[in-house]
């Protein structure tokens, strides 16, 4: 008597055990990356072991982002500012304040704030700031007027779709090197024309869109 069914449903169960464990794990990590509000969510606000205000150091003092973020226009990775450029300050301002007591134990003991990452990528994409800076992105562009918010939150959704629209068309968001900090300056009223500045018109301010670029 031949068999019912073909011999290869004998494998189903182990297809089956193989396949619905890899099933829920892709749906629970796919649930988790995309409705988790740490990476792509708009309007991510955690609160930082310090209250920093930014609204108080970039827009009443109007200190420059490269002040406490040193080196953005020469690194790929955007630095948190160490203990040390805050004690830079505030080893005289307000140093009684409890508000900073955990600075000052920071710079005593000689270990790092544990600052909460607002922006972060996932590790299959890559992000050069030095690149966008030196390519005439304003800070602006990506992180929202920060001078006017008292705790950073995520502004941008930091999506494919979001980074390639700037790629096909990078004009709008292209500002003077000497603007690339002002939160306030409006390429546009100013009537600024990328092509004609002099920092520009030797490169071709065409950014990459194949996937190498961003995702190595």
């Amino acid at each position: 008597m031949e068999p019912i069914f073909p011999k290869w449903t004998n494998r189903i169960p182990l297809y089956l055990g193989i396949g619905i464990p890899l099933l829920v794990i892709a749906i629970v990590t796919g649930i988790w990356y995309y409705f988790s509000p740490k990476f792509l969510a708009v309007g991510y606000e955690p609160e930082q072991p310090i209250a920093f205000s930014h609204q108080l150091h970039a827009g009443q003092m109007g200190i420059d982002c490269r002040y406490c973020h040193s080196g953005i226009d020469k690194t790929e990775i955007a630095p948190l500012p160490p203990t040390e450029t805050c004690m830079g300050c505030h080893n005289k301002v307000k140093k009684d304040s409890p508000r900073l007591e955990l600075l000052h134990k920071s710079y005593k003991n000689k270990t790092p704030i544990p600052w909460v990452h607002v922006y972060s990528l996932p590790r299959y994409s890559h992000f050069n700031h030095s690149a966008h800076l030196t390519a005439g992105v304003g800070c602006v562009s990506c992180h929202g007027d920060v001078s006017k918010m008292e705790t950073i939150r995520l502004v941008s959704p930091l999506s494919m779709g979001w980074c390639l629209e700037c790629h096909r068309d990078p004009m709008p968001n292209i500002r003077p090197q000497n603007q690339i900090t002002n939160m306030i300056y409006d390429p546009h009223a100013s009537g600024y024309i990328p092509t004609n500045d002099p920092d520009y018109k030797d490169k071709l301010i065409q950014p990459p869109q194949a996937c190498g670029a961003c995702h190595y």
